[in-house]
């Protein structure tokens, strides 16, 4: 007997992303949701500009393209125009809390009826591996060659703390694809944070520490202990809201 299969929700593609990336890992679970769920008719994905920008390409359901960090205006639009439709974005960090952190900042104060799922992998992967708004404290990108330096660049923005102060937000869990138990919690995240819009509550959003092996500059699994034994340190999991 077969009891795991690819989704219906995703298409049977190979994707472009490097090895040991986690972007693949989140694709299957958006996927593997909303087959669950039971709503791949109704859903419209939004992906902005960065590593997954053609993810229309893997998903089998409606998605639209947004300029870069403007994914939660489009899916704002496009809720209020299609309330009954299931509307979420699937953006990185670079673009969630850096060119988009105004629309993030807001459509959450407004507690827009919308699901996130936030990629942070600590670094702008698609253009080149530059310090994010994200990057850790002393972690070297191709912008900050001696580590990212707190008198000069700020610390990490832990964009779901901040969030999480907000009235208009319903629902904010931090998981990591570190570990088999780190995915299968992370799907009962991204499963919560759909239900919630189903049922109209409001604004939620998933933010996943993801491994990024090719501008860490480590092989993928020691990409996936980076994220347990610094990442982790500096956003820890567990539900914020």
């Amino acid at each position: 007997m077969r009891t795991f299969k690819r989704p219906e929700s995703l298409y049977d593609n190979s994707t472009h992303y490097c090895p040991g990336c986690g972007h693949g890992i989140a694709h299957r679970l958006v996927a593997q949701v909303i087959d669950e769920l039971g709503i791949r008719e109704k859903v419209i994905g939004v992906a902005p500009v960065g590593c997954a920008v053609v993810a229309y390409d893997y998903w089998n359901f409606d998605c639209s393209e947004a300029a870069h960090g403007r994914a939660l205006a489009v899916a704002t639009a496009i809720k209020r125009v299609h309330p009954e439709n299931i509307v979420f974005t699937y953006q990185g960090d670079g673009d969630l809390a850096a060119i988009g952190t105004n629309e993030t900042i807001h459509a959450a104060n407004r507690g827009e009826n919308l699901t996130v799922i936030f990629i942070n992998n600590a670094v702008y992967g698609m253009t080149g591996g530059q310090m994010a708004p994200t990057t850790l404290l002393h972690q070297k990108t191709s912008t900050s060659l001696e580590g990212r330096n707190a008198a000069l660049h700020g610390y990490p923005l832990k964009i779901s703390e901040m969030l999480a102060l907000l009235p208009g937000v319903c629902y904010i869990e931090r998981v990591a694809f570190d570990s088999p138990q780190g995915i299968l919690k992370a799907q009962q995240a991204v499963k919560l944070a759909f239900e919630n819009q189903i049922n109209n509550l409001g604004f939620s959003l998933v933010e996943i520490l993801s491994p990024c092996p090719t501008y860490w500059g480590l092989n993928p699994k020691a990409a996936l202990d980076w994220i347990q034994e610094v990442m982790k340190k500096e956003f820890p999991l567990g539900r914020l809201k």
